[in-house]
């Protein structure tokens, strides 16, 4: 069973390669956007460079890199604790509707739950993405309490 042969780890510096072509996988699939290769590398080893920024997780299936998430944090005051954001998250397509990311998503909550100053988990989702939005809510998330505004110049 493809469950039991996937592996859930924190990414390691040499991977950026990968991560660095799912970004731009994901961002021409969703929004149909080509990023700038250089942008998106520099970027993607800035994280490697400065743990402040995040960290990268990947989904291994035999030692082959087939999904990628970035965790970013945000301190409460609230909470007087840290909730980490779930953003970046491509899932290689032949591996889709396979329990991947759930897999994702359940690491990053036994670490939420494990670590004391760790509060909560947030991502945002493109209103008209229903389908991950299903699956969020069967995750156990909710989107009815916030609604995310921005400004990018």
């Amino acid at each position: 069973m493809l469950k039991e042969k996937i592996k859930i780890m924190e990414a390691l510096p040499d991977e950026w390669k990968v991560i660095t072509d799912f970004q731009q996988k994901m961002a021409l699939e969703t929004e149909n956007i080509s990023l700038d290769a250089e942008t998106v590398k520099k970027g993607v080893q800035q994280v490697f460079t400065d743990h402040s920024k995040g960290r990268y997780y990947l989904a291994k299936h035999d030692g082959e890199v087939v999904a990628s998430m970035l965790t970013t944090f945000e301190w409460s005051d609230w909470r007087n604790g840290t909730v980490l954001w779930l953003q970046s998250v491509y899932v290689l397509p032949d591996y889709r509707k396979k329990g991947i990311f759930r897999m994702m998503y359940h690491h990053i909550k036994q670490k939420v739950e494990n670590t004391e100053s760790l509060v909560g988990i947030r991502l945002y989702v493109d209103k008209t993405n229903k389908v991950a939005q299903k699956v969020y809510e069967s995750l156990g998330m909710s989107g009815d309490h916030y609604q995310l505004f921005e400004w990018m110049p």
